[in-house]
């Protein structure tokens, strides 16, 4: 894998400029990581999508028969380390892995919740005893996962749990009372991560078994979409769960918590991936099948705009997936899962990019709810048909925005946590602020480029330039009250979001012309000009607001002038290229680089 020649710093994105090297990207995949991803997918349509239909109306028995033979051929193990019974593969393989379970609809949440929130809190947090004890059995399958944090009165506000663990006198249990909601996995879990307060005041977790005394279940809960997946509520009263299976510290449970959330975000950027080009490929091959007045509407401009579209899209979070994957490969490579202080390294090594986990969740979430949507309207009344899996894919797409922390509680998340990056000293950010101020006296705009995608290069500095100009008159106005700015907070994540995107879509693309020629890149070179232009269209959207809420009277024309210089962009004729790449993707018939 093409790793970084130093460690980056989580949020860097924005004030720095990467080099090819220290980006990872698709074309980078070994060939162990395409056996890998082949395995998997034969698994998955061989196994699980002939089962579809079953899986759909709950079928308890047939869920966990098929996790047990992903467990045999590994699958579940690709982030548990092989001293605990698992395959310890690079972040990229498990990736890969997540991407490919995409297919399976509703058993891949089951999959998913099992590997990703279920088994990782003791993979990262979890005592040599407890990492012995119980990741065998979840990386074979034996034994299935769950995670339990959400309550009937704290969602987004996790730490108002109101779930309670107190010591019982012999001081050999914590003694649970309270109740979950919405716990993915609950019907047929063996193992739970449970949070609750000990003494009604300490956020801790716990790893509690399903046959415990006290501990029940409340109905399966009818859902909107991933009807297969079993998601119920559960009850503890007075529950003795042994003070050995205490996970972490008392008091710490946020640290848990709150990282493990962030790997779920990234691995739900995953399933978002793979969900999409399955929506392309269907879309694809209907327009080409589906006639209207003698003509494949495949033909028609309007409905290659959207396949093109969909395509240019999918592009984007695909390379802001493995970007991350990369990221975390290089942080986790060197933890100790056997050190005493293992849970420390990993709150370190999760947290560094915090930032980049919420804006994959983010980004992804809404642009497979616009491919699933543009899929609908593909299909036409077909869409909205449940004989098509198109329905499906929409209905089955909508709980990404909820899940993993509200894409409103992360658009919170991601210019926060900057600045406090920021204010640790950990980023120079406030200095590039400075910097930009005096650099913007005397600032005027290159409007000339030669070399192969060298304009959009420039586009991507300047939203960096206007991100710090918005932020920082936003630190400079409201100071330690910022917080409470939620329209410009969420305004700067829009843009923090576009910056990594942008980004991401630009260095892959350069490492595909660098590889393969610029001939052979062509379609890779189309998007990447598209998705610029448009994302920087957005982003000026979003500076322009975010400045009128900030300025007003000279002020405000003062700062919109200086938007205006940085924002200057020559004329693209978009609509070309998506013609151009819309006859790609209907002569494939699937997603297509």
């Amino acid at each position: 894998m093409t790793t970084a020649s130093k460690k980056m710093v989580g949020g860097s994105f924005i004030i720095e400029d990467l080099d090819l090297s220290q980006v990872t990207t698709p074309e980078d995949f070994t060939e162990e990581h395409r056996m890998i991803n082949q395995m998997t997918l034969d698994f998955i349509e061989g196994e699980v999508v002939p089962n579809d239909e079953h899986i759909e109306k709950l079928d308890y028995e047939l869920s966990v028969k098929l996790m047990r033979q992903a467990g045999e051929l590994g699958l579940l193990g690709a982030d548990v380390p092989e001293q605990f019974g698992g395959l310890g593969l690079d972040k990229v393989s498990s990736t890969l892995i997540s991407e490919s379970f995409a297919k399976g609809s509703s058993f891949s949440l089951t999959f998913g919740a099992h590997v990703g929130i279920g088994t990782l809190p003791i993979v990262y947090f979890g005592s040599v005893e407890q990492k012995k004890k119980y990741l065998p059995d979840l990386a074979s399958g034996t034994k299935i996962a769950a995670y339990c944090l959400t309550e009937p009165a704290s969602g987004s506000d996790a730490l108002g749990a109101k779930t309670t663990a107190v010591l019982s006198e012999d001081g050999q249990h914590y003694i649970l009372n309270g109740s979950k909601l919405y716990i993915t996995n609950a019907g047929f879990a063996d193992v739970f991560i449970v949070y609750a307060k000990v003494n009604g005041t300490d956020f801790s977790a716990f790893i509690v078994e399903r046959d415990l005394p006290g501990f029940t279940l409340g109905p399966e809960e009818k859902k909107m979409g991933i009807k297969g997946s079993s998601t119920r509520p559960l009850y503890f009263e007075d529950v003795h769960v042994p003070v050995e299976n205490l996970l972490g510290e008392v008091g710490k449970g946020h640290l848990i918590a709150f990282n493990i959330l962030n790997i779920g975000r990234y691995k739900l950027a995953a399933w978002c991936v793979g969900a999409g080009k399955e929506a392309i490929e269907l879309s694809s091959k209907y327009a080409n099948t589906r006639k209207q007045f003698n003509t494949p509407i495949a033909k028609f401009p309007l409905i290659g705009k959207k396949l093109a579209e969909m395509n240019i899209i999918n592009y984007a979070m695909e390379s802001m997936l493995y970007r991350t994957a990369g990221l975390f490969d290089e942080s986790l490579q060197h933890l100790d899962y056997n050190a005493p202080d293992a849970g420390n390294q990993s709150t370190k090594a999760i947290a560094e990019y915090a930032i980049e986990c919420s804006i994959n969740k983010v980004f992804a979430s809404e642009a497979l709810n616009f491919i699933a949507d543009e899929g609908v309207q593909i299909h036409g009344g077909y869409g909205f048909i449940q004989e098509y899996k198109i329905e499906r894919i929409y209905r089955d797409s909508r709980i990404n925005r909820i899940f993993e922390g509200t894409n409103e509680i992360n658009r919170l998340l991601i210019p926060g946590t900057l600045v406090k990056k920021a204010t640790k000293g950990e980023l120079p950010l406030f200095q590039k602020a400075a910097e930009l101020q005096n650099e913007l006296q005397s600032f005027v705009p290159n409007q000339f480029f030669d070399d192969l995608l060298e304009e959009e290069t420039h586009l991507i500095d300047m939203t960096k330039k206007i991100f710090l100009m918005v932020g920082g008159l936003a630190v400079q106005k409201y100071q330690k009250a910022l917080d409470k700015e939620q329209e410009v907070l969420s305004h700067l994540a829009d843009i923090m979001i576009q910056v990594f995107a942008m980004e991401s879509v630009l260095l892959r693309t350069k490492k595909i012309a660098q590889k393969s020629g610029e001939d052979k890149a062509v379609n890779a070179i189309e998007m990447t000009q598209v998705f610029i232009r448009e994302a920087f269209e957005k982003v000026e959207s979003r500076a322009k607001e975010a400045l009128m809420t900030m300025d007003s009277g000279d002020a405000l024309r003062t700062q919109l002038s200086v938007l205006k210089k940085l924002s200057q962009v020559n004329p693209l004729d978009s609509l070309a290229l998506k013609r151009s790449i819309a006859a790609r993707v209907i002569q494939v018939e699937r997603y297509t680089i």
